[in-house]
């Protein structure tokens, strides 16, 4: 086997790595960039399958502009995440939404091995905050190789870590493809999601203001913690549509995530934008959705009802959708829990709009930064890479694949466009 990093060795996001035998070429993810500066790896050559870890862009994003007889293969929870994202979030110019991808998906199911061509991939849950995010073995020519994707240890599902730990099938591998987004950052301002729900419901406990949560709508982990908070003050827990459709989806998988069926949550329909609208253009993936929203006693929250009761609410709509419900309300004063990679404030990460418009919530209203990361701090990737304990391992997802070789053994560093037999 031989392994080509086209993209992801100097970076975070934008990965994609080939893998090929003398008769089978696949791709391990195939993202955007997270820095819009950069392009996503250009790939010419006949690719037999292309295999996605979890439905965050970084992953996912380019697949949009390639050859759509090429198979994608990712559970179908993701796939259904990846299309909501492109039909609900504004596209760069904020002048409308993508359009649904018509890729050749492919699903498959966790723990089940799964072949293209000559090579076999068996993706194994793990604990992530994308709700379905998996590590890849991927084998052939007699030799075997993990992919961990994007993992940690300390959400909701941090027992899928432990179990990947305890693996047989991933021991020993001959390569170790090993993120390292956390290598210089640490963890310990919010260890956990219970320290998520524990600085929500703290910020909002003893105020009247009406709150808002600006996260990711297919962050569940998050989702939960905001609700559990709100659960232990009798708040209503609002969501926007988009979020209400994203659980909706994760329903379908797990009965233990707040949804629009339970009597302490509720559905805002009216000043969050143009959701509406592309539920109604788009009948034929959205199916009864609206009807069940409208049909049903108590779901649509009333604007009046929040107006006139704010401490009653706890709102998550987009961050873009904020400032429009405060004026609408025409608040003095609000609490905004920011519940998102600390980066996305930052030029480097995002557009100076966007830079701008947090900037001014930051300095206008009760700003409160309670977030996890997504990703595995130094100790858990050194507790993965030894239980794993690859012959070689190579550092990918990461801005610092030059500090691997102080924390973990048989390392080799490879740049973008680099190659290892095996």
């Amino acid at each position: 086997m031989k392994i080509q990093i086209h993209k992801g060795t100097n970076e975070i996001g934008g990965t994609c790595i080939e893998i090929s035998t003398n008769r089978t070429k696949i791709l391990l993810d195939y993202g955007t960039p997270l820095n819009d500066k950069t392009e996503p790896a250009a790939i010419k050559h006949k690719i037999d399958g292309i295999v996605i870890s979890h439905p965050h862009k970084d992953h996912f994003g380019a697949i949009a502009d390639i050859d759509k007889n090429i198979p994608i293969y990712c559970g179908e929870l993701s796939q259904k995440l990846i299309n909501s994202s492109r039909l609900f979030v504004p596209n760069k110019d904020k002048s409308g939404h993508e359009e649904l991808l018509t890729n050749n998906f492919q699903y498959f199911e966790k723990s089940k091995s799964f072949n293209i061509g000559d090579i076999k991939i068996t993706p194994l849950l793990i604990d992530h905050s994308a709700c379905e995010a998996f590590v890849f073995l991927i084998e052939a020519d007699n030799k075997k190789i993990v992919y961990s994707g994007d993992f940690r240890a300390h959400g909701r599902k941090s027992e899928l870590f432990d179990i990947i730990l305890k693996n047989q099938k991933l021991k020993n591998p001959d390569i170790l493809l090993l993120e390292g987004t956390m290598m210089q950052r640490s963890n310990d301002e919010f260890p956990t999601e219970q320290a998520v729900e524990d600085r929500i419901y703290q910020s909002i406990k003893d105020n009247d203001n009406l709150s808002f949560m600006i996260s990711s709508s297919q962050n569940i982990d998050s989702l939960v913690s905001a609700y559990r908070a709100c659960k232990r003050l009798n708040k209503i827990f609002v969501v926007d549509m988009y979020t209400a459709w994203a659980l909706e989806q994760v329903k379908l998988v797990s009965d233990s995530v707040p949804n629009k069926d339970w009597g302490d949550v509720q559905v805002i329909t009216k000043l969050v934008g143009r959701q509406y609208g592309v539920i109604e253009k788009n009948p034929e993936y959205f199916g009864s959705f609206l009807k069940e929203i409208f049909n049903k006693k108590d779901i649509v929250v009333e604007i009046d009802d929040i107006k006139n009761n704010p401490q009653n609410y706890f709102l998550k709509v987009s961050a873009w959708r904020v400032q429009n419900v405060i004026n609408h309300f025409d608040l003095k004063t609000a609490n905004i829990i920011y519940n998102q990679w600390i980066g996305h404030l930052e030029h480097k990460y995002s557009e100076d709009d966007a830079v701008s418009m947090y900037k001014n919530l930051k300095d206008n209203y009760n700003w409160i930064y309670a977030h996890t990361s997504g990703h595995a701090d130094l100790a858990t990737l050194k507790k993965f890479a030894t239980a794993i304990n690859p012959k070689t391992l190579i550092p990918v997802h990461t801005e610092h694949k030059n500090e691997y070789n102080k924390h973990f053994e048989n390392v080799k560093v490879l740049d973008d466009g680099d190659n290892i037999i095996i």
